[in-house]
């Protein structure tokens, strides 16, 4: 079985088990600090920016945006993480 964060999503292996998201999309609906979680590890390990993360991911990026406003985190370009 492949480490549910050994690679990023993307339309060659979004079938890979994750023990939380079992479909592309579905990450999105995670609690806000599951999600928040998820998105930094994914931005730090494997993504240059937040649009290509919601590329690869087919992810709605104002959706996530919105979602971790509503905890009080914002998107930093500079450090490409939610803080």
């Amino acid at each position: 079985q492949v480490h549910p964060f050994s690679k990023p999503f993307s339309s060659a292996n979004h079938n890979t088990y994750h023990p939380i998201y079992h479909k592309r999309r579905s990450f999105i609906s995670a609690p806000s600090p599951q999600l928040l979680s998820y998105v930094n590890l994914k931005l730090r390990d494997f993504y240059t920016n937040l649009d290509a993360l919601c590329e690869d991911l087919d992810a709605d990026r104002n959706e996530i945006v919105e979602k971790l406003a509503g905890i009080n985190y914002h998107y930093d370009e500079e450090k490409n993480q939610f803080v």
